[in-house]
C-alpha cells in the first residue's frame, strides 16, 4: 500500500507540474513576422522591421501611438504649451529606470533629440526633429523644447520610434543590445532565427502581461502557413499568404485581424534618373498599371487602390486614383512624347515582402505591355537599404512606407526618391507651423494633389493589416497606426 501511494503521490506531483507547465506556457508568446531587423536602433534606421519588434516593447518616447492612431503620454507624463507654440514643457514620470538599472530623466530626454537632430546624425527622420531650436533641462524630471517656429505636429512627431529616449551610457551598444524604458527588456537575438524578450520586473508604469514573448523570423510565406496550421507559433504578424486566410478563418484554432495601416505601398521611381526624370515618363508608368490586378494578384483582393501618398482612412484623404487611370493607350503615347516610342529598359529591385516579391512580377508585366523592359532583381532588406535608401542606385523598386501621415518626406530632396519642388517644400514648411485643423487639412489635400500631378511615383494601395493569431489570444493591435507589435497589453484568455 505505501508503494501505491508513492506512485501515487508522484503521479499526482507530474499532474501538477503538467498543470504548472501549461499555466507557464500561456505566459509566454511566440510572434512570427516576415522581415528581420538588420540592428536594434530604431533612431538610426529606415528599417520598420526595427519598430515592429522594439516600438513600446524595449523603447518608449516622450509621447505615444495608441491602437487607434491617437498621440498619448508616454514617459511624459503632461506638457504645456507655450501660447505663442514656441514652448513645450514636458514633466516626466518619476522614478523611470532604464533596463541597466540607470534613472531616466532630463538629461537622457536632451541628449536623445539631440542626437536625432544632430549634423551628423543618422536618423532616417530626422526632418521631425529639424524645427527643435533647443533642449534645455530645468530639473531631473522637467525638459523644455524651444521651436524655431510654431509646429502643429510636434506631439505626433514625438511619438514615432525614431524618438525614443535612449541613454549615453549604453548609445555604443544600442545596435546588438537595446536597452530602453518599456515593459520589455531585450533578452537574446539569434539572426536569423529569433528575438526574444522577457518581462521588465521593474518597470515604472502598467506592467506587462506576459512573461516572455519571442519574435520568429520567417520570410517565405509557405512557411508561414506551416508553422501557423502546425500551431508552432502563436501569432503571425502582417501574414504574407493572404490567400490562406479563409483556411484560418474557417478554424476554430484561430482568429484573422483584418485592419488598416499607415503603409502606401507605392512604385518608388528615382526622379533624378533618365528618363524618370521627364514627368511624361512618369505620367506613363502610372498609366501602365492596374491597380487592381497587383491587389488582386499580390494581395488577393486585400489593399484600398491609392492615386497619392496619403492614407484613406485618414479625414483629409483626397481620392486621386482616376488621375492616374489604368490606360495602356495613353502611357504608350506619352512616352512617344517624351521620344521614347519604342520604350526603354530600367530596374526593378524587390525587397522580401510578398506585396513587392507578388507585385513586381505583375507590375514588370504591366510594363512590357507599354515598352518599358524593368529588369527585375530580388534584394534582401539591408541590401535594399544600403543600395536603393540610402545608394539611390536603382530606377524603380517596389516598398510600403508604413510611417504615419508621411507626405512631409517629399518635401526632402535627398530623399531616396529624389524629387525636387520648392513649391512643395514651401507648402510643407507652412503646414509644419499651423494649428488650425481646418487649414492643415486644407494644405495636406493640396500635398496630395501637387505629388499626383507630378507623378513622383507609382501610387498603388494602402496595406492591409493582415495577422493571424491563436484563439485565445488578446489585446493584438488590429489597425496598424505605426509599424508595431505592441505587445504591452496582450495576454492570454483565462
Amino acid at each position: 500500500m505505501k508503494h501505491f501511494l508513492t506512485r501515487l503521490a508522484a503521479s499526482s506531483a507530474l499532474a501538477l507540474a503538467a498543470t504548472l507547465g501549461a499555466a507557464q506556457a500561456k505566459s509566454d508568446l511566440i510572434l512570427a513576422m516576415q522581415l528581420e531587423p538588420p540592428h536594434l536602433d530604431p533612431t538610426s534606421a529606415a528599417a520598420g522591421a526595427i519598430d515592429s519588434v522594439l516600438y513600446s516593447n524595449v523603447f518608449e518616447g516622450l509621447t505615444r501611438f495608441a491602437a487607434d492612431g491617437s498621440i498619448i503620454a508616454g514617459l511624459a507624463k503632461s506638457w504645456d504649451i507655450s501660447e505663442d507654440g514656441l514652448t513645450y514643457t514636458f514633466a516626466l514620470h518619476p522614478g523611470v529606470q532604464f533596463h541597466d538599472g540607470t534613472a531616466m530623466d532630463a538629461e537622457d530626454v536632451k541628449f536623445s533629440l539631440d542626437r536625432a537632430r544632430a549634423e551628423d546624425s543618422t536618423n532616417a527622420q530626422k526632418a521631425l526633429f529639424a524645427g527643435i531650436k533647443d533642449v534645455t533641462v530645468v530639473d531631473p524630471l522637467t525638459v523644455v523644447l524651444t521651436l524655431s517656429e510654431p509646429n502643429g505636429s510636434m506631439l505626433f512627431n514625438l511619438a514615432w520610434g525614431d524618438a525614443v529616449i535612449v541613454a549615453p551610457e549604453s548609445i555604443d551598444g544600442i545596435k546588438q543590445n537595446p536597452i530602453g524604458t518599456g515593459a520589455f527588456k531585450f533578452a537574446n537575438w539569434v539572426q536569423g532565427d529569433r528575438i526574444e524578450i522577457v518581462k521588465n520586473p521593474d518597470y515604472w508604469g502598467t506592467p506587462a502581461q506576459l512573461d516572455k514573448a519571442t519574435f520568429k523570423f520567417i520570410s517565405d510565406p509557405t512557411a508561414a502557413f506551416a508553422a501557423m496550421m502546425a500551431e508552432d507559433i502563436d501569432v503571425f504578424s502582417g501574414f504574407p499568404a493572404p490567400e490562406n486566410l479563409p483556411q484560418f478563418e474557417a478554424d476554430p484554432r484561430f482568429q484573422v485581424l483584418v485592419g488598416s495601416t499607415e503603409g502606401e505601398t507605392i512604385l518608388s521611381t528615382n526622379n533624378k534618373m533618365p528618363p524618370f526624370d521627364n514627368v511624361k515618363v512618369r505620367e506613363a508608368l502610372a498609366h501602365a498599371i492596374d491597380r487592381q490586378a497587383i491587389i488582386d494578384g499580390a494581395m488577393f483582393g486585400y489593399g484600398t487602390p491609392i492615386g497619392t501618398h496619403f492614407a484613406p482612412h485618414n479625414p483629409a484623404y483626397v481620392d486621386l486614383t482616376g488621375q492616374s487611370s489604368y490606360d495602356p493607350a495613353r502611357a504608350k503615347a506619352l512616352l512617344a512624347e517624351a521620344g521614347l516610342a519604342d520604350g526603354f529598359e530600367t530596374t526593378l529591385y524587390l525587397p522580401p515582402p510578398s506585396y513587392a516579391r507578388r507585385g513586381g512580377e505583375i507590375i514588370a508585366a504591366q510594363l512590357a505591355a507599354v515598352g518599358i523592359k524593368a529588369q527585375i532583381t530580388n534584394v534582401e532588406w539591408a541590401q535594399w537599404l544600403e543600395s536603393v535608401f540610402r545608394g539611390k542606385d536603382f530606377g524603380l523598386t517596389i516598398v510600403s512606407h508604413t510611417e504615419p501621415m508621411d507626405i512631409g518626406i517629399y518635401a526632402n530632396p535627398d530623399y531616396y526618391f529624389q524629387y525636387d519642388n520648392a513649391a512643395f517644400q514651401g507648402l510643407i514648411a507652412k503646414l509644419n507651423v499651423t494649428a488650425d485643423p481646418a487649414e492643415r487639412s486644407k494644405m495636406m489635400q493640396q500635398a496630395q494633389q501637387i505629388i499626383a500631378d507630378d507623378y513622383v511615383n507609382g501610387y498603388l494601395f494602402q496595406l492591409a493589416a493582415l495577422s493571424v493569431a491563436k484563439a485565445g489570444v488578446q489585446g493584438l493591435w488590429t489597425n496598424a497606426p505605426t509599424q508595431a507589435n505592441d505587445l504591452t497589453a496582450v495576454h492570454w484568455a483565462d
